[in-house]
This record gives structure tokens, C-alpha cells and sequence, in this order.
């Protein structure tokens, strides 16, 4: 079954996925995570494209900072909802329905990126798509489930800021370190 027509259900700690064996879609340990990726995508200000909602801990920081836009991608119908009623009076805000691969050519230009979408069947195409995305000086962070300086999408030039983390029992991220990708364009 495909994960946007599955049911989630929603705590004050975590997103999950109802009948999955990898239940955990997000955590609110991933707070420190999340703060330090929107300050990292905001450093120059601008535009910012984030592709995946969750749980919103993400998109309030980067609303914390000195922003023009803020567009988010979010293809699950449950999150979707929850996006919108957080950005109701946030007017520099477009949520944007579906998934990101299919809307890329709709996309304009950013000062930052931030990429952390779930069971996403198109991750192997953000390689590719993410310098179309990105303006000259641009920066661009995702979620690193491996806990190493690994750089799995292929990326030259990738630097990383190491994060002592203690999360809970979960099935999506069991390190005691969480290595932060930082990309500039």
C-alpha cells in the first residue's frame, strides 16, 4: 500500500503509521535536528523550499528566521491538513499538495532547500533535481539517516556538523550521532 493512502495517527511526540513495521514517521526528539537545518537553509535569507511537513517543527523554525517565502511540499493527506491550519496566518507561506517530483517543474528558484519527506518514492531523484532548484550561493540540507559522513545522494563538496542525540526506541534512526548535510550551490 502506498504511504500516502495510509492512516497515521498523531501523539504529542510522533507522527506514526498505522500497521507498518516501521511505524515512526517523526519524532519531536528531532527538534535540536530540525532547528539547526532551518537555521542552516535560512543563513541567506530569501526563498525556501521545504519538501516534507511532519510534524511542523521544521517549518516554525525556519519562520523564525528572516525569510521573503516559504514553500512546503507535503503529499500526505493527513499532513496536509495540519500544514494548513499552521500556516493559516503565516502569509508568506504556499503549501503546495503532492508529491515533490511531480510538481518539480512548477518550482521556481531558492535561496535554501530542506528535504525530509517520508517513504518517498522519488529520493533517488533529488540528485538530480536539486541544482535545478537551487539559486547561485544557495544552501541545501536533508535528513541523514545514516550515521556517518556517508553521502548517499552523491553530492561533492558536502560538509557536516556532528550532533550528540539520545532518541527514544524507535525503527528510523537508532545512532547516538546525527551527521547534518550542509551543501552549498
Amino acid at each position: 500500500m502506498e504511504y500516502i493512502s495510509q492512516s497515521l495517527t498523531f501523539t504529542d511526540h510522533s507522527i506514526l503509521l498505522e500497521g507498518n513495521h516501521t511505524p515512526e514517521i517523526m519524532m519531536d526528539w528531532e527538534d535540536t535536528l530540525m532547528s539547526a537545518s532551518a537555521a542552516y537553509v535560512c543563513e541567506n535569507g530569501g526563498d525556501i523550499l521545504e519538501i516534507g511537513f511532519g510534524m511542523g517543527i521544521s517549518a516554525t523554525y525556519i519562520q523564525s528566521h528572516s525569510i521573503n517565502s516559504h514553500t512546503i511540499i507535503e503529499p500526505h493527506p493527513q499532513i496536509i491538513t495540519k500544514a494548513k491550519e499552521w500556516a493559516v496566518d503565516k502569509s508568506n507561506v504556499t503549501i503546495i499538495e503532492g508529491k515533490w517530483y511531480d510538481v518539480k517543474d512548477t518550482l521556481s528558484t531558492y535561496d535554501g532547500v530542506f528535504y525530509d519527506a517520508s517513504f518517498d518514492d522519488d529520493i533517488y531523484y533529488f540528485r538530480g533535481v536539486l541544482p535545478s532548484l537551487m539559486k547561485e550561493g544557495g544552501k541545501a540540507t536533508w535528513w541523514n539517516p545514516i550515521s556517518d559522513e556517508d553521502n548517499w545522494h552523491g553530492f561533492t563538496n558536502v560538509t557536516y556538523d556532528v550532533y550528540d542525540v539520545n532518541p527514544p526506541t524507535n525503527q528510523y534512526f537508532t545512532h547516538l550521532k546525527y551527521y547534518l548535510p550542509k551543501k552549498q550551490f
